[in-house]
């Protein structure tokens, strides 16, 4: 009886190819049964159905369209499957792009990394340094991109812009950022190209998105030579309140290992923070945000006694929601103030004033149109006004900032992307439109190899004593940036390469005692990043080598040179190793010597360590030294020929980190 009922049935087989060859593993089967089998290594299947004659034959496959024919021959069948297109809302474009945290992209770096990664001991911006494009300006320790002046990179958080990013500090002490990175779910740092919904940034921006609602209670302290901290927060049914608090002091830093600067009042600052998110419904989040810095020092310098304090307070308020159909809006406002004294700023007696006050206002409306069609509008306004108070250099300036942008993001072909963006602003004291338009098209075979052309226009206006100085007649800095874009990543191994030019115009100038815009220069070279997880078990290294060349005319420069900041060969390498409750960090930098007006630096070098312990889960010590070598580094010269250097060439830093409720020793900022 079983024999006569195999006798009955039918066999089907075939073979299941695309463009490329044999798929393996498609599922055939015919419709409304369960009969089917799987394709072979070669492409083959067979299976046995009871059904005769004409019948209903699917092969699916993960990443390709469903095909469906009616088989009237039952042997011999040929399938040919073709990939389904990649939703434009699926879609990753890396290019000149660097994301850490919770991103699609290549992953290289979260919050307990950027605590880890060579000396940075949390401070985000010495983390960004260990990527291509940067370079190392060790005076201020401020973001160089690409040639680019620091201010030129612009710092957003929630979407919303920061008028002053860096902590205060004097002459040739750097100064950090002013965001814990455990704040942050998402970091993405852009080099250049980026869409239309950024402006005022003429090299690039570091966009950071902030925690959603935590889920539970936390609180923690850390305690260092130089700092302590506290912070935790507060959950609720949809909603979470956080806090932190910190105090920096290098006083007892100072008695331990002097430096070599007299300081009549070490560096000194007192921050806090806090944070209110809420989910307001299953589509809706709103957040809000408030950060205040209070910075104090004072040192002797010849026959003055400077003594430098600011005032520096952010706030942003943000509204997210999907309000269905694919649109999703955005509504934010943001307020910075930065207020700044400074005696014996020059001279003896001396006194120095700057109040800085910028309120950024932002919506954007955001629609998935189709598969292949995604499009975002947005309109801001940036209300800016300062007050300077120098000697007879004293100034109120004020002026509003209106821009809109629109970006249309189009697959063309199923692996091929096109963003035509274009940005518009118009500053009130000019009334002169600006357009600037923007493209990129990527060519996205796989998460693992992707290639990118970028154009586009880029705009900032000038600073404030500029501004002023030209009694407004400064209309806005404009930059083009041309970039070629491609990485690969496999087994564990990342590899970028970008090629980029950029051509600087409508730069502030000093003629006649005025700024006028005829300045003008140029900035290109290539980035080279390599980051690998297979060397060996528990050991992450990467590769940066960064070439530049730039020349500009701008400022007092009487004829076009390379800017002073600009060094042209940049290398870093970093190597993570973790061996159990132990990692271990190493970190090398490596720069050819920087043009001055009177002659090039020597070239520099720093190395740096750290070690990181896992006393149990709740408790972390973390330690560091820079410069292992001892090392004195030199950025400059003075207008007496002096060596400008860092006030120590080591610093050493040991720190505890303590979790009280939570679990994650790390996790100390508590956001």
């Amino acid at each position: 009886m079983c024999a006569c009922k195999i006798s009955a049935q039918t066999l089907i087989s075939g073979v299941v190819t695309d463009d490329r060859g044999p798929l393996v593993g498609a599922n055939v089967f015919i419709v409304g049964t369960i009969d089917g089998a799987l394709s072979d290594s070669t492409g083959h299947f067979s299976f046995h159905t009871d059904k005769t004659g004409e019948m209903a034959l699917r092969a699916s496959f993960v990443g390709y369209e469903d095909f469906t024919l009616t088989a009237t021959s039952h042997s011999n069948i040929n399938i040919r499957m073709h990939e389904r297109p990649t939703s434009i809302d699926e879609v990753v474009v890396a290019a000149s792009n660097y994301s850490f945290g919770k991103s699609d992209n290549f992953k290289t770096m979260d919050a307990l990394d950027v605590v880890l990664a060579g000396n940075s001991c949390g401070d985000i911006v010495a983390a960004l340094q260990t990527l291509p494009g940067t370079q190392k300006v060790g005076e201020d320790n401020k973001l160089y991109v690409r040639g680019g002046e620091s201010d030129e990179c612009q710092t957003f958080v929630n979407g919303m812009h920061v008028l002053e990013p860096y902590t205060a500090n004097v002459n040739n002490n750097g100064s950090r950022g002013r965001f814990s990175p455990f704040l942050f779910k998402g970091i993405n740092f852009s080099l250049g190209g980026y869409n239309g919904e950024y402006g005022q940034a003429l090299s690039a921006v570091l966009p950071m998105e902030t925690k959603d609602v935590a889920e539970s209670d936390k609180l923690g302290v850390s305690a260092s030579l130089v700092d302590w901290n506290a912070g935790g927060t507060k959950s609720f049914e949809n909603s979470s309140l956080s806090f932190n608090a910190d105090y920096t002091s290098l006083g007892l830093y100072n008695a331990i290992f002097p430096d070599r600067c007299s300081w009549t009042r070490p560096y000194g600052k007192l921050s806090g923070e806090a944070q209110y998110k809420a989910e307001l419904s299953q589509t809706s989040v709103a957040k809000a945000y408030v950060g205040y810095d209070f910075t104090t020092v004072g040192q002797q310098i010849d026959e003055r006694a400077l003594s430098l304090n600011e005032h520096n307070i952010y706030a942003n308020a943000t509204f997210k929601s999907n309000i269905g159909k694919g649109c999703n809006i955005f509504m934010g406002i943001a307020n910075s103030s930065i207020i700044s004294n400074i005696d014996d700023a020059l001279t003896a007696g001396d006194h120095y004033h700057n109040r800085r006050n910028e309120i950024h206002i932002k919506a954007e409306l955001r629609k998935l149109f189709s598969p292949a069609l995604k499009m975002s509008v947005g309109a801001e306004e940036y209300i800016r006004n300062s007050t300077k108070r120098y000697g007879q250099s004293c100034y109120e300036l004020q002026y509003n900032l209106t821009a809109a942008h629109i970006d249309a993001q189009i697959r063309i072909a199923p692996k091929l992307f096109l963003t035509l963006a274009t940005r518009a602003e118009n500053t009130s004291y000019d009334h002169r439109w600006l357009l600037m338009p923007r493209t990129t098209l990527s060519f996205v075979h796989s998460k693992q190899f992707q290639i990118s052309a970028m154009i586009g226009r880029y705009s900032q206006t000038a600073a404030d004593d500029y501004i002023a100085q030209s009694d407004y007649r400064l209309s806005q800095n404009t930059a083009n940036h041309a970039i070629i874009s491609l990485q690969y990543s496999h087994n564990k191994t990342l590899l970028r390469i970008e090629p980029y030019y950029k051509k600087y115009s409508r730069l502030p100038l000093l003629v006649d005692n005025t700024y006028e815009n005829n300045g003008y220069g140029t900035s290109h070279g290539i980035d080279f990043f390599a980051e690998n997880h297979s060397l060996t078990e528990n050991l992450i290294t990467t590769l940066s080598y960064s070439f530049n060349q730039s020349k500009r005319l701008y400022l007092d420069y009487d004829a076009p040179r390379t800017p002073s900041y600009a060094s042209r060969h940049n290398v870093r390498m970093t190597a993570k190793y973790s061996l159990g409750k132990i990692i271990f960090g190493l970190a090398d930098s490596f720069a050819t010597g920087r043009q001055t007006a009177t002659r090039t630096t020597p070239n520099y070098n720093s190395l740096d360590a750290n070690i990181t312990m896992l006393v149990n889960p709740k408790i972390i010590v973390y330690s560091s030294i820079s410069n292992i070598l001892g090392r004195t580094n030199i950025y400059g010269y003075d207008t007496g020929n002096a060596s400008v250097t860092s006030t120590r060439d080591r610093f050493f830093y040991i720190g505890i980190f303590v979790s009280l409720i939570n679990n994650k020793a790390y996790d100390i900022s508590n956001f």
